[in-house]
């Protein structure tokens, strides 16, 4: 369950700072920000944070336990 929580969460991060850094026009170098159109609407995503935010999140519920 834990699992499922951090990946929303990781995901939430994700499209956040892709969102912002994105919007600029910035790929932000090691963070892999790129455009993903889905349907008529884009979306920005980076794998990178997406990993990582999920993996610290699911560390710190581990923690809480």
């Amino acid at each position: 369950m834990e699992m499922i929580k951090a990946l929303t969460l990781g995901a939430i991060l994700s499209a956040t700072i892709a969102l912002v850094i994105g919007s600029q026009g910035v790929s932000a170098g090691p963070l892999a920000i790129h455009l993903v159109p889905v349907a008529e609407a884009k979306l920005y995503w980076s794998w990178p944070i997406f990993l990582s935010g999920s993996g610290l999140a699911w560390g710190i519920m581990l923690l809480q336990r």
